[in-house]
């Protein structure tokens, strides 16, 4: 007896518009991303680049995907938990596919909220509580200085913090 093999139409092996719709929207109930960010989850779970860019606008018109708003609330975040500053940010929310005049604006309307000298001793009280710089080694300063300028904090703003955790604690 000859087995049968079950034989699929391409109809059936085809994503519909409304799994991509259910897919995406499945994506985003986890957190919000960036249109690039999508776009790409999407063609990898195998979705055609046509219906990935259907789905896309769909979801823009509906107001469920927005660059402007995933890149401030990304970027606030970041800043209020220390993660980042200035150009790390920029760089980060490049990389995630956020297009550049729109990091822009979001870092010059963020810049405005929050001061880089506050944020920097904030931080610097949170993650090295106890450093000061005058007493500190000549290794624990550079040690503590490159981590703040991977996070995107300027050596100028690095050093006015110092200063001010020196002259607090005298």
């Amino acid at each position: 007896m000859e087995k049968k093999i079950p034989q699929f139409s391409r109809s059936t092996e085809r994503v519909t518009a409304k799994q991509a719709l259910a897919s995406a929207l499945r994506i985003l109930t986890r957190r919000d991303l960036s249109v690039a960010e999508l776009k790409r989850r999407l063609e990898d779970k195998g979705i055609s680049g046509l219906l990935v860019e259907e789905t896309v606008l769909h979801l823009e018109k509906l107001g469920y995907l927005d660059d402007r708003r995933f890149a401030r609330q990304w970027a606030d975040s970041a800043m209020r938990n220390g993660r980042g500053y200035g150009p790390r940010l920029r760089l980060e929310l490049l990389r995630r596919g956020v297009q550049a005049e729109i990091v822009t604006d979001v870092l010059a309307s963020l810049d405005d909220e929050y001061d880089e000298t506050e944020m920097l001793t904030a931080l610097l009280s949170r993650k090295f509580d106890g450093f000061n710089p005058a007493t500190a080694a000549d290794r624990e300063k550079r040690r503590v200085m490159q981590y703040l300028q991977r996070r995107g904090f300027s050596t100028t703003a690095i050093f006015h913090a110092f200063r001010k955790i020196e002259d607090d604690q005298e």
